[in-house]
């Protein structure tokens, strides 16, 4: 049998695909020895209490850093963070020529501004209705809605077909910001002949279509208008076209906006260079806030998610210097919980209604709407764009398989289930999965990245788990102890259960396993290291039920 080489169109996710967020997708053309690539989106994920100290998660890209020669260039769909937000820290691996949106750009450019050692990336603007080519790949920009100034599904198009990419995106009749979902061109598309929708999964789970951003708008307004206090409002902060619709409420109601985050006012002064904030009053400055009525007052703030460092959490604690909330005020969560922090938001909604303060979320008033698309808006992109291979992505595994059900039940003759690393070959023939390739995490800890090993981050999780006792042995010139050994123990439990103090029982067990042994072996102090290292930690053990980290040194 001879094997085929001649060109192919594959599709390959480092990210993105069996998880939601860390979006980062190759296409590929050429004969398997001697393919071009594309990237589209270079996302992070935010990290959870398993990786303690971890600033973002980032995927691994090993992959294509070993194919860069062939790499012609990264395409960014839209700003949200899970699919741009790894540029800074992946870009200087790749150095390809980079397509933004103006709004993606723009914040590029702002985050660049505010990290001293952020790379300066040549960027190209390109915007819906754009035609270009990149290596092989003629691209088409086609204007979605989603819950962010210029999302852009691409139709990424070779001599094997045209692959539709959605990104994310909804079918929104009345957006805040920008224009509708170009069902024209879908349903051009569509007739020319598509050979694969690479498709949003994020709500396949949920029947029937998302309700709009201006009914949104409706439901903040009436929140805003009953409110016998302030009125807090937490969001994404990437979500431009609900702070105009919280700003615009505020007006209508002859209230004053006070916004609080660094995230926030990097993407409200974007959004404005821009034009997306005209028609809205100057928000008030911090120093300003004591002298305006309650009554009269709106505060947008980031914290959302419960992050511990944003306004919202410092204001659930009061330990801002010149904003604080006080009874009867109301705080809306205008914002969906992103699985793993039901917790830390629980913590701040308690500590809120502490202090007689008012929550109110989706569940009680229209204050928050998805940006990604239910089943019904599933079923009318697969019927204006019938395409013959139908792959669900941006999803965890529940998110995939459901669309996938849904794409056949639809009618799309061939559904693929994929997952990151895998390799799918979308023609020709019928689609296949030919390889796998690397794939995984890497993380930016401080100024470094690495992966968990080279960050030292599976350790670090030991620490926190049952900290780390240091021992230092000092021998003299016959190979005894010149003196106790000294001992350090962070992290470890002070006391055994009767009272004994915990570094004096591990130093007891140093001295212990230092003593049998014979003189004449103590000269080999790597064998002496590691007598009392396992005495230290198994002393621990023996009363904590706990082992931790042991660190000996032994000098003579």
């Amino acid at each position: 049998m001879v094997k085929y080489s001649g060109p192919e169109f594959v599709f390959v996710p480092l990210g993105g695909v069996g998880e939601i967020g860390m979006n980062f997708a190759l296409y590929g053309f050429g004969p398997p020895n001697k393919r071009e690539w594309i990237v589209v989106d270079c996302g992070v994920t935010f990290p959870d209490a398993t990786l303690p100290g971890v600033d973002l998660v980032l995927p691994d890209i090993r992959f294509i850093e070993e194919n860069v020669q062939n790499l012609r260039g990264i395409v960014i769909t839209h700003a949200h963070e899970d699919h741009y937000g790894a540029l800074h820290e992946l870009w200087p691996r790749l150095k390809a020529p980079v397509w933004m949106t103006p709004f993606a750009a723009g914040l590029l450019e702002a985050k660049r501004q505010g990290e001293a050692d952020a790379p300066k990336i040549p960027v190209t603007v390109y915007r819906a209705g754009d035609t270009f080519e990149v290596g092989p790949f003629k691209i088409e920009a086609i204007a979605v809605t989603h819950s962010i100034p210029e999302p852009l599904s691409l139709a990424i198009t070779t001599p094997l077909g045209t692959v539709i990419h959605t990104g994310d995106w909804k079918l929104d009749p009345a957006p805040e910001i920008g224009p509708l979902t170009d069902e024209a061109r879908f349903r051009a598309l569509g007739d020319a002949g598509v050979l694969a929708l690479i498709c949003d999964s994020t709500n396949a789970m949920r029947e029937g279509e998302s309700p709009s951003e201006q009914e949104v708008g409706v439901g903040l307004r009436g929140v805003i208008e009953k409110a016998p206090g302030r009125v807090a409002v937490t969001t994404f902060s990437s979500n431009v076209g609900r702070v105009r619709s919280i700003a615009e409420a505020a007006r209508d109601a002859g209230r004053e906006v006070l916004v609080l985050g660094r995230s926030l006012k990097r993407m409200i002064s974007v959004a404005g260079e821009l034009g997306y904030m005209e028609g809205i009053p100057p928000f008030i400055a911090e120093e300003d806030y004591e002298s305006i009525p309650r009554a009269n007052l709106v505060v947008i703030c980031t914290g959302s998610q419960g992050e511990s460092r944003a306004a919202l959490a410092k204001l659930a604690r009061d330990e801002m210097k010149t904003v604080a909330l006080t009874p009867g005020d109301t705080v809306v969560f205008s914002s969906r919980t992103i699985p793993g922090n039901e917790k830390a938001i629980l913590e701040i909604k308690n500590q809120l209604i502490d202090q007689g303060v008012k929550i109110i979320e989706d569940g009680d008033a229209l204050v928050h709407v998805s940006g990604h698309p239910r089943r019904s808006e599933l079923r009318k992109m697969y019927e204006w764009t019938r395409p013959r291979i139908g792959i669900p992505v941006h999803g965890e595994a529940a998110h995939l398989v459901a669309q996938g059900a849904l794409m056949s039940q639809s009618g799309i003759s061939e559904v693929a289930q994929v997952r990151n690393g895998d390799m799918i070959r979308l023609a020709p023939g019928a689609a296949e999965i030919v390889d796998n390739v690397p794939y995984g995490r890497i993380y930016k800890d401080g100024r470094l990245v690495g992966d968990d090993e080279a960050m030292g981050i599976r350790e670090r999780r030991k620490l926190s788990f049952a900290g780390h006792v240091a021992v230092n042995v000092v021998l003299d010139e016959r190979y005894e102890m010149a003196g106790d050994p000294d001992i350090v123990a962070i992290g470890v439990a002070k006391v055994n259960g009767q009272g004994e103090d915990m570094e004096g029982l591990m130093l007891q067990a140093a001295v212990g396993a230092f003593d049998s042994i014979p003189r004449q072996r103590r000269k080999d102090l790597d064998l002496v290291q590691e007598a009392v290292r396992r005495a230290v930690r198994g002393a621990a053990n023996e009363v904590w039920g706990k082992k931790p980290l042991v660190t000996v040194f032994v000098t003579r």
